[in-house]
C-alpha cells in the first residue's frame, strides 16, 4: 500500500513538474481572464476599454508570478482605436490562491501611434503640467516603443514608470517664432530622467543634429544638458534672420558657411522659465561675407572693396550667467589680398573687454596724416586691447602697429566717449621712416591735464601742406571731446622738416586750447642758417583770432603752391583776423624772385612781351614787393588785391577762387621799366601815353583768367593807359623803397 502511495505521489510530482515546466516554457492560452483584466483596467481609467484576443499565460518561477500576454489587442480611448503590438502584465500566484486577482503592472508595446494620442492617454492617467504643455506645443509626429507601468493598491501609476522607443517626424511650435519639424530621436524615460539620443531636426528650416539630450527632474525643476551639431554648412541669411530676428541686418551679412559643435545645459523651474544657461561652442567658419560699412576704411586700406570676407576661422564661444567669451582666428580679406586675424572678446553683464591682433602682410596700409605707407608683402602686426561698458566710455589699453622694418606706432591708455571722441590718453610714441625717407622720432606724453610733444625729428610737410591748401576745410580739433582753457600742449622738437629737404631746428612753444579750439599759440624755430620762423595765434577783446606768421626763409612755405616754381630768397610776413569762420588776411613777401609762374608766363607770351616771358622761364624774375589782401569764407577765397612790383614787371590783380569749382581773376600787368619812365615824366604824360606813332604808348596788358582749374580760359588786351589805382599803388611802393 505504501509502495502504491509512493508510486502515485511520485507520478503526481512528475506530472506537476512537467506542468510547471510546460507552463514556464510554453504557457497556456485562454480567454477566461479577459473580462477580469478589462474590469481591472476600467477601475484604473474608465475612458480606456480593451478588447483582448486570446491571452497567453506563462509561469515565472523566479517571481512566483503568472505572466499574462496578449498580442495586438484592440484598445479604445474615448472610442478611438489605438494600434498596440502587445500588452503584458504579471499576476502573483499568491493573489490567485487568495482570490485577489489584480493588475499591479502593465507592459505595453505599441505600433506606430500619433504622439498627441499618447499624450492624451497619459493625461487621462496622470494630468501633469508637463503633459499639458506638451499637448499644446506638439503638433505632429509618431511614437513607437515600450511602456512599463507599475500601479499602487489604489490603481494609480507609480513614479517609477519607464518608457523607451523612438519618435518619428515630430513637429513642435515654440512661441510662434521658432518651429521644429522633422524631429527624429530615440529616447528612454525612467526614474525622472529623460535621455534622448541621435536627435535630428530642422529648427526654422536649419538642419540640426543632437547626439544626446539628458534631462533630470529634481522636485519641480529640470536640469537639461546635451550636444548640438549643425549639419548644414551653407545657411541662407533668410533662415538665420527667422531664427535670430533682424539683428543680423546690422552686420550686412551676405552669406555664411559654417559648421559647429555645441555643448549646452540649462535649468527649467516650476514656472517653466529657463535659467542658468551654459553654452560651449566650437565653430568652423568656412566663409562669412558682409558688406563693408566702414566708409573710412579705404583711407587706411586703399585696396579695400565693397565686401569683407572672413575665411577659415576657428571660433570658440563660452556663455555662462551673463558671461560671454568669444575667441577665434583665421583669414580676413578686405579686397583681393588675404591677411590674418586673431581676436578675443569677453562680456560680463554690461562690461566688455577685447583683444585683437591682425597680421597685415599682403595689403597696403596707409597713415596719410603721418605720410606713412606700408607696402605689399611687408609683415606688420596690429594690436588693439581695451574695454568698454554699454553706452559709456571706451578704453584702449594699447593700440600698436609695428612692421618688419622696425617702424612703431603706439598709443597707450586712450579713452574715447560714446561718440568716439578723445577724452584723454597717456602716451603716443611714433618711431618710423615715412614716404619722404625721413626718420620720425616723436612722443606725445600726458602730464595731468596737459600734454607735451618731444622728439628728435618730425616731418611736418604733410601737415603744412594740408593746412596751407585753400581747398581744405578748416582744420579743427573736434576729434577731442573737450579741450578747455586748462589744456596746454608744450612742444619741443629738435628737428622739424618743412619739406623733404628743408628743416628747422629747436621748434618749441606751446598751444592753449579752449572749447576745442586753439585759443593761444606761440611757436618759434630756426633754420640751419640761423634765420627765424615764428607763428602766433591770439584772441583780442572782440573775440577775433589774430594769426601771424613770419619767416625770413619763406621758400619751404611758398613751395607748397604748385603754381609757383623756383621761388628763392625773400622775407614773408602774414597777418590774419578771423571771426565767425570768416578771415581777412594780408600776405607780404619782400625781395624775392621766381623762376617760373606758368599762368603769368602764358599771359606775357600772349601779349607778345616775349623778353619778359623768357626771363620768367629762365634765370628768374625778381620782385621787391608782393602784397595780397584776401578773405576766406569756407571754401571761397576772395582776392581783394594782389600787387607785386619788381625791376622787370609789376602786377595788379583781383578775383576769387571757389574751391575746386571755379577760378576768376582779372588785372593789369606792366613792364616796370615803362612805369618808372612814366612816373619820372608825369608833366609830359600826354605825349607818352598817346605817342607819336602807333603802338609807342602801349604800357602792357590787361587780362582775365576764368574757368575750372583744369580748363582755364585766358584773354588779354594791350593797354595804353594805366588806371589811377595802379599808378597810386606803384607810387606807394616806390616811395616806401
Amino acid at each position: 500500500m505504501i509502495r502504491k502511495l509512493i508510486k502515485y505521489f511520485t507520478f503526481f510530482i512528475f506530472i506537476l513538474i512537467l506542468i510547471i515546466i510546460y507552463l514556464n516554457i510554453f504557457g497556456i492560452k485562454t480567454n477566461k481572464f479577459n473580462t477580469k483584466i478589462n474590469s481591472e483596467i476600467s477601475k484604473i481609467n474608465k475612458k480606456v476599454n480593451i478588447d483582448l484576443n486570446t491571452i497567453k499565460i506563462r509561469l515565472n518561477l523566479r517571481n512566483l508570478t503568472f505572466e499574462i500576454k496578449t498580442l495586438e489587442p484592440k484598445i479604445f480611448f474615448e472610442d478611438q482605436k489605438l494600434p498596440f503590438q502587445e500588452v503584458r502584465t504579471n499576476v502573483s500566484i499568491k493573489s490567485l490562491i487568495n482570490n485577489q486577482f489584480s493588475i499591479n503592472n502593465l507592459i505595453i508595446s505599441t505600433k506606430k501611434i500619433k504622439i498627441k494620442d499618447i499624450i492624451s492617454i497619459s493625461r487621462s492617467f496622470k494630468n501633469s503640467a508637463e503633459l499639458f504643455i506638451l499637448d499644446k506645443i506638439i503638433k505632429d509626429g509618431f511614437f513607437m516603443g515600450d511602456i512599463y507601468l507599475d500601479f499602487n493598491e489604489n490603481g494609480k501609476i507609480k513614479d517609477n514608470f519607464e518608457i523607451k522607443g523612438f519618435i518619428k517626424n515630430g513637429k513642435v511650435d515654440l512661441l510662434k517664432r521658432y518651429g521644429l519639424d522633422n524631429i527624429n530621436f530615440l529616447f528612454n524615460i525612467k526614474n525622472k530622467r529623460y535621455y534622448l539620443e541621435e536627435v535630428s531636426t530642422n529648427l526654422n528650416q536649419i538642419k540640426l543634429y543632437l547626439p544626446f539630450i539628458n534631462i533630470k527632474q529634481n522636485n519641480k525643476k529640470y536640469f537639461v544638458n546635451g550636444e548640438i551639431l549643425n549639419r548644414e554648412k551653407d545657411i541662407s541669411i533668410k533662415k538665420l534672420n527667422s531664427l535670430l530676428g533682424d539683428n543680423l541686418n546690422d552686420f550686412n551679412i551676405e552669406n555664411i558657411n559654417f559648421s559647429s559643435k555645441n555643448n549646452f545645459s540649462f535649468n527649467i523651474n516650476k514656472k517653466f522659465e529657463i535659467n542658468n544657461i551654459n553654452l560651449k561652442s566650437e565653430i568652423d567658419l568656412n566663409n562669412l561675407k558682409y558688406k563693408n560699412k566702414f566708409t573710412g576704411l579705404k583711407k587706411y586700406f586703399p585696396s579695400s572693396e565693397e565686401f569683407i570676407n572672413l575665411k577659415e576661422h576657428k571660433v570658440f564661444i563660452s556663455y555662462q550667467k551673463d558671461k560671454l567669451k568669444i575667441k577665434g582666428n583665421g583669414k580676413v580679406s578686405i579686397g583681393k589680398k588675404i591677411d590674418k586675424l586673431v581676436y578675443k572678446w569677453n562680456k560680463n553683464k554690461n562690461a566688455y573687454t577685447f583683444n585683437i591682433s591682425a597680421i597685415i602682410e599682403k595689403n597696403i596700409f596707409l597713415l596719410s596724416a603721418l605720410n606713412y605707407k606700408k607696402d605689399e608683402d611687408l609683415y606688420s602686426n596690429l594690436n588693439i586691447k581695451g574695454s568698454y561698458k554699454k553706452d559709456k566710455e571706451i578704453k584702449f589699453e594699447i593700440i600698436s602697429l609695428s612692421d618688419k622694418d622696425k617702424n612703431i606706432f603706439e598709443i597707450k591708455k586712450l579713452k574715447l566717449n560714446k561718440k568716439f571722441k578723445i577724452i584723454k590718453f597717456d602716451k603716443l610714441n611714433f618711431n618710423f621712416i615715412n614716404s619722404n625717407k625721413i626718420k620720425n622720432e616723436i612722443m606725445l606724453i600726458r602730464n595731468k591735464n596737459n600734454y607735451k610733444i618731444i622728439g628728435k625729428s618730425f616731418d611736418a610737410s604733410k601737415l603744412i601742406d594740408d593746412t596751407l591748401n585753400i581747398n581744405n576745410e578748416k582744420v579743427s580739433s573736434n576729434i577731442f571731446s573737450k579741450l578747455n582753457s586748462n589744456f596746454i600742449l608744450n612742444i619741443n622738437v629738435d628737428k622739424t622738416y618743412l619739406d623733404q629737404n628743408t628743416y628747422v631746428n629747436a621748434l618749441n612753444g606751446n598751444i592753449v586750447f579752449k572749447n576745442n579750439n586753439i585759443n593761444k599759440l606761440s611757436l618759434e624755430s630756426f633754420f640751419p642758417n640761423k634765420k627765424k620762423l615764428t607763428l602766433t595765434i591770439s584772441k583780442n577783446r572782440n573775440n577775433e583770432k589774430i594769426t601771424t606768421l613770419f619767416s625770413n626763409n619763406p621758400k619751404p612755405l611758398i613751395n607748397q603752391y604748385e603754381f609757383i616754381k623756383g621761388f628763392e630768397e625773400g622775407v614773408l610776413d602774414f597777418y590774419s583776423v578771423e571771426k565767425n569762420n570768416i578771415s581777412n588776411s594780408v600776405l607780404k613777401i619782400d625781395n624775392f624772385k621766381v623762376q617760373e609762374v606758368p599762368i603769368l608766363a602764358k599771359l606775357l607770351t600772349l601779349a607778345s612781351l616775349q623778353g619778359i616771358a623768357d626771363l620768367l622761364t629762365g634765370e628768374g624774375i625778381r620782385f621787391t614787393d608782393f602784397e595780397m589782401k584776401f578773405s576766406k569764407n569756407k571754401k571761397l577765397l576772395t582776392i581783394e588785391e594782389l600787387y607785386a612790383i619788381g625791376p622787370a614787371i609789376s602786377i595788379l590783380m583781383e578775383g576769387y577762387i571757389d574751391s575746386k569749382k571755379l577760378i576768376s581773376l582779372r588785372g593789369t600787368m606792366v613792364p616796370a621799366t615803362t612805369i618808372n619812365k612814366t612816373i619820372s615824366t608825369i608833366p609830359l604824360i600826354g605825349n607818352i601815353l598817346v605817342g607819336k606813332k602807333v603802338g609807342e604808348g602801349v604800357f602792357g596788358v590787361s587780362f582775365k583768367i576764368k574757368g575750372p582749374p583744369n580748363n582755364l580760359k585766358t584773354s588779354v588786351n594791350p593797354i595804353k593807359t594805366l588806371t589811377p589805382r595802379f599808378i597810386t599803388r606803384t607810387l606807394e611802393k616806390l616811395n616806401k623803397n
